[in-house]
């Protein structure tokens, strides 16, 4: 009984059918980029594109950005073969247990969990600050003991746990609420970009790229991992600024993954997933270019407001009313966010718990809802919580290198299955393999260094936990332990 046993992609599939486990598939190519819209976009089109600007690149964050998205696009590539040939719920947990090996499944799937549910904390937090200010200007004061920050963050709570009986009801309601909310928040972001063009002077991108100049090093545990290991010392502006830029905004396209952790309710998944992982991440990327030429343009890099840059710029040119407007697109999108990342979460401890790594009556789907109502209610609960009376916003870190740690292991699972496997029938291919996942893989390790001793210390603490729940229950409940009692596993997931 290995470590590094793994599961037959055939009975991940003929799993899908169990009727305790089966969930609807109602979901479209349209539904399914929305979905990937909805989750990238959110507060950083509003704040990490200013203070990436103002703060390594300058002008050139427009090229920051399309590094970003190559980079991104590579794990895409990776997380789109795997999705259309395996069309399974649980994203990179699935995929590994397929190539891999089951240790390696939990080590993602308990990686996907911090990152989807400590992301929807933050992302809880930020809505609620967003929320505060936008109802501030409709003349309605928050009380300051309920408000973001306080010991109880009502709002945060309030929202997650709307979020979650829209959620239980089916997925197919989600969307929905989601496209709606999606709209909006696309609507607004297009007219700040339109309305931003006729305030952009031309002087204001010369220089385009900055002279380059070093930056006092960061000591201790806030210091990079990679200049604790190799002593390189931070540079802002000129081409390692665009690099540096690159590494910060890359964070701003994080959650297109989510989209696969949906595959098994797509209706056609061999053809609607690379279309919804890679036409979001398409999408996004224009859109995040697009406000980038805009803040660069309408003011200097150097007295771009890091914290609020698309009002402050609008203010600046006697537009301050504009800041209710983005206020409004803020609350929507960061409600999007939370959404998908609660229904990513909740289809990654589906899959486990139908492997049995986690307790299985817990992943049961009700009958009429078609969803796993026990784990989203939970989940849900355990969210609202964290992000009512946590002061999370010091791990957000933690949100992007159990993400990275998930996309550099997807793209070495491509290279090992396509060499395991290679009968199987893939709807879309990563093209030039080894070479492109290698250099994802690659890519994601570089970005996971630049990330903070601290952060790295935190993971390592979330590891052991992890390790300890697995081989403490998982690794002998498992399907694939073989002590499972006699009935206790349908015929059709036998091998």
């Amino acid at each position: 009984m290995s470590l590094m046993r793994t599961k037959p992609v055939e009975q991940s599939i003929r799993e899908t059918d169990e009727p305790e486990y089966q969930l609807k598939k109602r979901l479209s190519a349209l539904d399914l980029t929305v979905f990937g819209v909805g989750v990238v976009i959110g507060a950083g089109i509003f704040t990490v594109t200013g203070m990436a600007a103002q703060k390594y690149a300058g002008p050139s964050i427009i090229i920051s950005f399309v590094v970003g998205a190559i980079c991104c696009g590579l794990a895409a590539l990776c997380y789109a073969e795997f999705a259309s040939t395996v069309p399974v719920s649980g994203s990179a947990y699935t995929f590994s247990y397929a190539s891999l090996g089951e240790l390696v499944a939990w080590v993602i799937g308990w990686d996907l969990l911090l990152e989807l549910l400590l992301g929807a904390s933050v992302v809880a937090q930020g809505w609620s600050q967003y929320a505060d200010l936008f109802l501030g200007k409709l003349g309605f004061n928050w009380p300051d003991n309920l408000a973001s920050g306080s010991h109880f963050d009502l709002l945060a709570f309030l929202l997650v746990a709307a979020v979650t009986a829209v959620v239980s009801l089916g997925i197919k309601e989600s969307m929905r609420v989601n496209l709606v909310l999606v709209g909006i928040k696309v609507f607004i972001v297009l007219f700040v970009i339109i309305a931003g063009l006729g305030y952009v002077k031309a002087a204001n991108y010369s220089p385009f790229i900055p002279p380059a100049k070093s930056t006092e090093a960061s000591t201790g545990l806030t210091a990079p991992l990679i200049q604790v290991l190799f002593g390189i010392q931070p540079v802002t502006f000129g081409i390692l600024g665009i690099v540096t830029g690159a590494s910060i905004v890359f964070f701003a396209y994080i959650g297109f993954d989510v989209v696969a952790t949906t595959a098994e309710e797509a209706k056609n998944p061999q053809r609607d997933l690379p279309i919804g992982i890679i036409a979001s991440l398409v999408i996004c990327t224009l859109l995040y270019m697009g406000v980038a030429a805009v803040i660069t343009g309408m003011v200097p890099y150097d007295q771009i407001d890091p914290k609020a840059a698309l009002a402050s710029a609008f203010e600046s040119v006697g537009k301050g009313g504009y800041a209710t407007l983005i206020a409004a697109g803020a609350v929507a999108g960061l409600t999007t966010v939370i959404m998908t990342l609660l229904i990513g979460a909740t289809r990654v401890v589906f899959a486990m718990s139908r492997d049995w790594l986690l307790p299985p009556g817990i992943g049961r789907t009700h009958p009429k809802t078609g969803t796993p109502l026990r784990i989203t209610i939970t989940l849900g609960l355990v969210i609202a919580l964290v992000a009512s009376l946590t002061p999370i916003g010091k791990l957000e870190e933690m949100v992007n290198i159990g993400t990275l740690a998930a996309f550099t292991l997807v793209s070495i699972a491509v290279i090992v299955l396509r060499r395991n496997r290679p009968d199987l029938k893939r709807a879309f291919r990563v093209p030039f393999v080894p070479v492109l996942p290698i250099i994802s893989a690659l890519v994601c390790l570089y970005l996971m260094l630049n990330l903070s001793v601290e952060t790295w210390l935190r993971f390592v603490v979330w590891m052991a936990l992890g390790f300890v729940i697995y081989f403490a229950y998982s690794y002998r409940n498992s399907r694939l332990s073989g002590r499972a009692k006699e009935g206790e596993v349908p015929s059709m997931t036998s091998t």
